[in-house]
């Protein structure tokens, strides 16, 4: 064998052992599968967005209906995990569930505008949010219903 084989064999000897090595903390986020999907990611950029708002709302009155936004954005990706644990029929019920604590998030996009809380950039931002997640929750039931076999009227 001469030199450059040996080095790329003992380079990948060496990666090898060190993915093996890697600290389980490193490995711990492949344990739970939801973290792997792009709609739950993208439900927590967009809690990220809602609490960034919510914390210029005055602590009046606006206060019920910021932390109602909150917990309607929080519940998106609380069911996109839930469900990801679940049998495919399941999930797709949990997944309709996001898609309707996106559309609560909707009205109170519309809430916060109209009671002068968030400007026409936030609602358009909220709103490209809400269409983005809307279709990556659609394309999933899709997919997870011709893997199952399951027609959409079955499920609704």
């Amino acid at each position: 064998m001469n030199t450059t084989k040996k080095q790329l064999v003992i380079e990948e000897i060496v990666t090898q052992i060190q993915q093996q090595m890697e600290p389980d903390y490193e490995k711990a986020t492949a344990f739970f599968r939801f973290e792997d999907l792009r709609i739950y990611n993208k439900s927590m950029e967009y809690i990220d967005w809602v609490y960034s708002r919510v914390n210029t709302f005055p602590t009046n009155s606006s206060q019920n209906l910021g932390s109602r936004f909150q917990n309607s954005s929080e519940a998106i990706a609380m069911n996109i995990s839930e469900g990801s644990a679940r049998n495919k029929s399941q999930f797709i019920y949990y997944l309709k569930m996001a898609k309707s604590s996106v559309r609560e998030c909707v009205v109170y996009t519309t809430l916060s505008y109209k009671q002068g809380l968030i400007n026409d950039i936030d609602v358009n931002e909220s709103r490209n949010y809400l269409m983005e997640m809307t279709k990556m929750i659609g394309a999933l039931i899709g997919s997870l219903q011709r893997s199952a076999g399951i027609s959409g009227e079955e499920m609704d």
